[in-house]
């Protein structure tokens, strides 16, 4: 696992174990407080899920960068050949 991979999994981690004991802490009834915990894990793994999609989408660029990168390199050398 790469650092950044780890960092993010510690603040969401962080993020959601903060969320939790602050509403366990609320004074609400216990349905209320289910549901408020339900949302916000949703909440959660939905932005882990986007952060994730970002990621995917900025890593294809990249390999399709090197791709062309590549195929230049590759056509100097056959035009030098």
């Amino acid at each position: 696992m790469k650092n950044t991979e780890k960092l993010l999994l510690g603040l969401a981690s962080t993020f959601a174990a903060g969320a939790v004991l602050g509403i366990l802490f609320a004074p609400e009834r216990g349905d209320k407080t289910r549901r408020k915990i339900l949302r916000s894990g949703k909440d959660l793994f939905k932005k882990v899920d986007h952060t994730l999609d970002d990621g995917k989408e900025s890593l294809e660029e990249v390999r399709d960068i090197l791709m062309d990168n590549l195929e230049k390199v590759t056509y100097k050398i056959q035009k030098i050949s």
